[in-house]
């Protein structure tokens, strides 16, 4: 979080929330550093009997990690909202338990996978009794793909809930499971947003796989148009909203190319007062159409401006391509809707607190241009 002229760093509001609350004593302060990322903090002496304690701060889920002499503690305090990665943290039925090795341990509903993970390239440092007890393994194969290895006997799909909203958990060839949880902060944003137009939305979803956020939207109250390459997908998305009891809200489903589907909106007149996309890094479409993210992603942008509405309410743009970062993102989002319809650009990492450690995995990243 850059700091403008007046206003207080996040390691200075905590400082004074330790002052209030007597956690630190009359040895003062002493000094404190802070990380440049700003959310890590060290000071010394805090109050103690041995001047010598340190106490150690860092920024974890919105909350500050107290740590003094190894002994850990959570503090619940409010903090600005622009903190440096978005958490979905909010849960109950999904539960990154441990991370490490190149493996990511969950907990979807009542039943454990164990799943590689690319970004989690640090040793295991949790319980590796809960690795051993995993209900299904997902193997990578060196000539590419993979397997899953069942452990227990689990069922084909089942269901897993956030909130009000229920979507299908299945294990399939490509180590995925239908869902991606990380993305519960980005459905929070844009129903939150919606709820709060007053007025009839017109939803875009793009890439929009299984519908996390088709469902989230339609919850919330818009109108939708879910367009995907994958039959399968556009099936599951379907599903996803008849589990969650909202079968009878507008979606249109579509089986298309992205791109080419853009393009005839475009021709109609068709307008939306938002769009969602999630593009893969790479793709083809029904007919072989490719997609390469770096070669197409402002261009589709572009295209999709074409189709807004005067007064558009939201664009969000989420990335997991490896070296797309959120700065690109928001680069694009600035060039193209920021410098049309003015409003706010935010860009961040997207994250899942991690249980075990108070770690927090990387799940790629997300751009927003909302309206102010």
């Amino acid at each position: 979080m850059l700091k403008k002229d007046g206003q207080k760093s996040q390691g200075e509001l905590f400082l004074e929330y330790l002052h209030t609350n007597n956690f630190i004593g009359a040895h003062g302060i002493g000094c404190a550093q802070h990380s440049t990322s700003n959310t890590d903090l060290f000071i010394h002496p805090c109050k103690s009997n041995n001047k010598n304690d340190i106490l150690y701060l860092r920024m974890c889920r919105k909350r500050w990690h107290f740590v003094r002499n190894g002994q850990d503690a959570f503090f619940n305090i409010s903090m600005p909202e622009d903190v440096a990665m978005l958490l979905a943290d909010d849960w109950k039925d999904y539960e990154l338990i441990d991370t490490g090795g190149g493996e990511k341990l969950e907990r979807w509903g009542g039943f454990t996978l164990r799943r590689p993970d690319p970004q989690a390239i640090w040793p295991v440092m949790g319980n590796e009794k809960a690795w051993a007890g995993a209900d299904a393994c997902y193997h990578r194969s060196s000539s590419g793909g993979g397997n899953w290895e069942y452990l227990k006997k689990l069922p084909s799909q089942w269901t897993v809930r956030y909130g009000e909203l229920a979507f299908h958990v299945e294990p399939t060839g490509f180590k995925h499971t239908g869902l991606f949880p990380e993305q519960a902060v980005n459905w929070e944003w844009m129903s939150n947003k919606i709820r709060a137009s007053g007025r009839k939305i017109n939803v875009l979803n793009l890439f929009a796989y299984t519908g996390g956020a088709t469902v989230a939207a339609a919850h919330a109250g818009a109108e939708v148009c879910h367009v995907d390459a994958s039959k399968g997908m556009v099936t599951r998305a379907k599903e996803n909203l008849a589990l969650s009891g909202l079968s009878d809200r507008p979606v249109r489903f579509i089986v298309d190319d992205v791109v080419k589907f853009v393009t005839r909106e475009s021709r109609r007149g068709k307008a939306y007062d938002a769009v969602i996309m999630d593009p893969p890094s790479y793709g083809r479409g029904p007919n072989g159409e490719l997609w390469k993210i770096e070669d197409e992603l402002y261009g589709l942008i572009s295209l999709c401006m074409d189709i807004l509405t005067p007064k558009p309410l939201f664009f969000l743009v989420n990335s997991y391509t490896t070296g797309l970062s959120p700065t690109v993102i928001g680069n694009m989002l600035r060039l193209s809707m920021q410098r049309k319809y003015a409003g706010r650009v935010t860009a961040d990492e997207v994250g899942l607190p991690v249980t075990a450690t108070g770690l927090v995995l990387p799940c790629g990243a997300a751009g927003r241009w909302e309206t102010e």
